[in-house]
């Protein structure tokens, strides 16, 4: 794999709630000049991203239901067309935990297949990842949910907001980003049709290249650039590929 072919795995992240307009004007020229896959910005955002990659090859990515997913599904329906009538192409939402978390699982597949409604009938070839917050989640309801999301017709599972923070028993903070066991178990049940984007706490080569191993289709971070230049002084990851 070259430098150019792993940039073009990133989703390019700036989703910090004090992000300025000058941080996303530079995140679209970081896009830009590295050849990443999309941005990944507030839905407030998607207009200036819009404009700013207009004519590129590079997706304008925003999210829906972030970072909680507990808005009801007509308003993420609602935020999902009004970013794509913005300028967006890809949405990742964030499905209902705690549907997950009380087996409401049919409940679950038409909150997801209400956004994937919402945005076929906006536009065509918009991509909607279902971000499943796997830190909340035990094995069983991570397969569940991705089985809901392929139901849906969503394109991608994904596993992470990157903003959750669940505490263990003893009261710590439990790892809230992506794991290679996760993205594994999440591959293994969507099958090779859909995509798996792996989100959370990726900030080096060595992590990134370890999720595109699991199975990873699309990798979101705020470490793109870091990624990227650090690929030529990886020699031992890229061997991997």
């Amino acid at each position: 794999m070259t430098k150019n072919q792993f940039a073009s795995y990133i989703d390019h992240t700036l989703l910090s709630p004090d992000a300025k307009s000058a941080q996303i004007e530079r995140l679209c020229d970081e896009a830009l000049r590295y050849g990443f896959a999309s941005v990944c910005v507030n839905p407030v955002y998607v207009p200036l991203a819009a404009q700013k990659l207009a004519g590129s090859a590079v997706k304008v990515c925003t999210v829906i239901g972030f970072p909680l997913g507990a808005s009801t599904t007509a308003a993420k329906m609602f935020e999902a067309a009004d970013a794509i009538k913005n300028g967006a192409s890809e949405i990742d939402m964030v499905m209902d935990v705690g549907a997950a978390k009380d087996g409401r699982f049919s409940a679950l597949e038409d909150d997801i297949a209400g956004v994937v409604r919402s945005c076929r009938q906006t536009a065509a070839g918009i991509t909607v990842k279902v971000i499943l917050e796997t830190c909340f989640l035990g094995d069983d309801e991570i397969v569940s949910a991705c089985l809901c999301a392929k139901k849906a017709g969503a394109d991608f599972v994904k596993t992470s907001t990157g903003f959750a923070s669940p505490k263990s028993a003893d009261g710590q903070t439990v790892f809230n980003g992506a794991t290679g066991h996760h993205i594994k178990l999440m591959r293994e049940t969507v099958g090779a049709e859909m995509g798996v984007k792996a989100s959370g706490g990726i900030r080096d080569v060595r992590t990134a290249v370890t999720m595109l191993e699991a199975g990873a289709s699309r990798i979101g971070t705020s470490s793109g650039v870091i990624l990227v230049e650090g690929w030529d002084e990886s020699a031992d990851v890229r061997a991997r590929f």
